[in-house]
């Protein structure tokens, strides 16, 4: 893969392949990432996956649109962040489709970046969802219907459900009787839907992150302020609440997302409330009465779907998420299942610090 990236990738960007290096960046679960580093300068690389990302120059072209209008907004002062950009071919492209041999983007490489993918502190947990917050507020005057949707309902519990259903009707791989109390789990926390349904007519279409993963905000390692927002590929409309609920999902737990220590899988309280005091200092003016009465939602939402879909992956034969061995995504289902059950367990002290007759 180096190789080929050297001789064939480069090219486009007029990068030489001599004494250029190229390394693998991050632990992503569905793109394949490199850092490239030359005499004069460096740069992010990705080849996308498009057996997920089905039109990938509709999300290149949505990265670039929100890129620019982000940089507009930081040269009038609007956006404090840094932005990531991406970086085009010499031809003047978003990026270097080789058919088979991949699809290929460059974006720009953040110096004195630093990612974590488990929140050990109240601090973290603010600045993170003050940056996501942040990010969202310079983004809530951008028209969401002019970005195209890279992953048709990509946020869809119900459609979830049913290719979780699906799944285990088909059971391809034989695996549902070994992981029979997790599918009847999912399965029976369908009261969900109706709620979902009740709400999400009222809602107004945001331009949502989507993706708001403790390590899509990257700290400056210099003084561990808030840097960037990364990972705009699932960027598009959307509501607010799931973006609020994948940041509850992986900034609460004191265990990473595969741990198999279930034990100790829960929503940490005071990072919850750290979440809320962040977020919100940022939307709390930008939001409706009926979006910050979803975040509650959102938040048991994207656990449970999560969940949903490692196990349909895991039922499928591993064909979405990247695995390292064999049963990771049932031990990923299991993990957000059991977070989920701690949210449900704590909800009267937990949607306190939402607030929402506030």
């Amino acid at each position: 893969m180096i190789d080929f990236i050297r001789q064939s990738v480069l090219p486009f960007y007029g990068i030489p392949s001599a004494d250029t290096s190229v390394s693998p960046l991050g632990n992503g679960h569905i793109n394949d990432t490199f850092l490239v580093r030359w005499s004069q300068g460096e740069l992010v690389l990705q080849k996308l996956n498009t057996q997920v990302f089905k039109t990938p120059n509709a999300l290149v072209e949505n990265a670039d649109k929100i890129a620019q209008y982000l940089l507009n907004k930081k040269t009038r002062g609007a956006y404090s962040l840094s932005v990531v950009e991406p970086i085009r071919t010499q031809d003047g492209k978003l990026a270097v489709d080789l058919g088979e041999q991949g699809f290929w983007r460059a974006i720009n490489y953040l110096p004195h970046s630093h990612s974590i993918d488990v929140v050990s502190t109240e601090d973290e947990a603010f600045a993170a969802a003050k940056a996501f917050g942040h990010f969202s507020s310079a983004l809530s005057s951008l028209d969401a219907t002019e970005l195209a949707d890279v992953i048709a309902q990509f946020h869809h519990l119900p459609g979830r459900i049913e290719q979780l259903q699906e799944a285990v009707a088909k059971d391809a791989k034989a695996r549902v009787s070994t992981c029979r109390e997790w599918v009847d789990f999912a399965l029976s926390q369908q009261s969900l839907l109706k709620e979902l349904n009740e709400i999400s007519l009222k809602l107004p279409l945001r331009t949502c992150h989507n993706d708001t993963k403790i390590n899509n905000m990257l700290f400056d390692k210099r003084d561990m302020s808030s840097l960037a927002i990364i990972d705009l590929d699932t960027c598009m409309k959307g509501h607010l609440m799931y973006d609020f609920g994948d940041m509850v999902r992986t900034f609460c737990s004191p265990e990473e997302e595969d741990s198999r220590a279930l034990e100790n899988v829960r929503v940490r309280e005071s990072v919850f409330a750290a979440i809320c005091r962040g977020y919100l200092s940022e939307l709390g003016d930008v939001l409706s009465r009926e979006e910050r009465a979803s975040l509650w939602l959102g938040a048991r939402v994207i656990c449970l779907m999560i969940g949903v879909r490692f196990l349909t992956d895991h039922l499928n034969g591993d064909v979405y998420f990247h695995i390292h061995h064999e049963n990771h995504n049932l031990e990923r289902a299991a993990n957000q299942f059991t977070l989920y059950k701690s949210l449900l367990d704590q909800e009267k002290s937990l949607t306190s610090y939402l607030n929402v007759s506030g």
